[in-house]
């Protein structure tokens, strides 16, 4: 099929666009459901089910083979084609702005292993995890990614749930305390800047000066970290290595962080998460099943080596 097949506009075939849904989480050589146990998940009769499958058939998108008593196996299934009937269009995911070889390293798998589940990918780049995550409960991007320790956060509070979590070390390296040289971490009334914008820096600084009464916040962004430390009008932060190199000059220091459970905290900040809309289970479990995690990491370190040039 080259163009949409008008068939698929008629009674049975928006049946067979639902089922093209539901056999991208299929395999090949595996077992389908019965019929009516299809009909009865799209809430249609047995023959448009029966219908619909001929279509599918006729469109390429899959080939079965009934073996009697065992029942009906998928034997090959196109993913791309099943992709483009379904009706699911393009994903649009948000991540971080790709300031950092990690974060082009990341976009690079993505697009790599979404391009090999056969499934229309593309990339929008937005800053802060609460932003990206806004605009996934409206409805403007189908999928997010941010670290594991804003998603956990923010699945309890909103209708997404996480696709894929690919380990520590792909959304950031490390987290470091930053101090400006001469500031003394102790020291009454000591200036933190905290980016409200960043769910991820915001609750691992408040973690880290919890119980500090004489604390004084200073809100501000990663970009102005060097002019406030510069002009002494912050002492401290807590932030993204990743940011953070390159971006200050010789009178910051890094300190370790402290206690073994903010290392715990930093280090579910350095994975990578992938959310989506709860309401989406049917596509998100198609997207999760298919893809190759491990082809994300993979180019993700060939790019941070230098052994392959970011694309997304």
């Amino acid at each position: 099929m080259t163009g949409f097949d008008e068939r698929f506009l008629t009674r049975n075939g928006l049946a067979a666009r639902q089922l093209a849904v539901l056999m991208l989480n299929h395999e090949p050589d595996t077992r389908l459901p019965r019929v009516r146990d299809f009909a009865e998940e799209l809430g249609v009769g047995n023959g448009t089910v029966q219908a619909a499958l001929r279509l599918l058939e006729n469109a390429e998108a899959i080939e079965t083979t009934a073996r009697g008593h065992l029942g009906t196996f998928l034997v090959r299934s196109d993913r791309s084609v099943l992709w483009r009937l379904s009706g699911l269009g393009t994903l649009l995911a948000a991540m971080p702005l790709p300031y950092s070889r990690r974060y082009e390293g990341l976009a690079t798998g993505l697009r790599a292993a979404f391009e090999e589940a056969g499934a229309p990918f593309a990339i929008t780049f937005m800053r802060g995890a609460g932003a990206r995550t806004t605009a996934l409960v409206e409805g403007k991007v189908d999928l997010v990614v941010l670290s594991r320790f804003a998603a956990d956060r923010l699945i309890e509070e909103y209708p997404v749930e996480l696709v894929a979590d690919l380990g520590p070390a792909t959304y950031v390296g490390a987290h470091g305390l930053l101090l400006r040289h001469g500031a003394v971490v102790d020291s009454p009334g000591l200036r933190v800047v905290v980016d409200h914008a960043s769910e991820d820096q915001r609750m691992l600084a408040e973690r880290v000066f919890a119980g500090r009464s004489d604390i004084t916040w200073v809100e501000a962004s990663y970009m102005q970290l060097r002019e406030l430390f510069d002009h002494d009008l912050a002492d401290a932060t807590v932030w993204n290595l990743d940011e953070a190199q390159g971006r200050l000059g010789s009178d910051v220091d890094v300190l370790p962080l402290g206690d073994e459970v903010t290392r715990g905290l930093a280090l579910r900040n350095s994975s990578a998460a992938i959310i989506g809309r709860t309401e989406g289970a049917k596509a998100l479990g198609a997207v999760r099943d298919s893809l190759d995690l491990t082809l994300i990491t993979t180019l993700q370190t060939e790019v941070l080596r230098g052994e392959r040039a970011p694309s997304y």
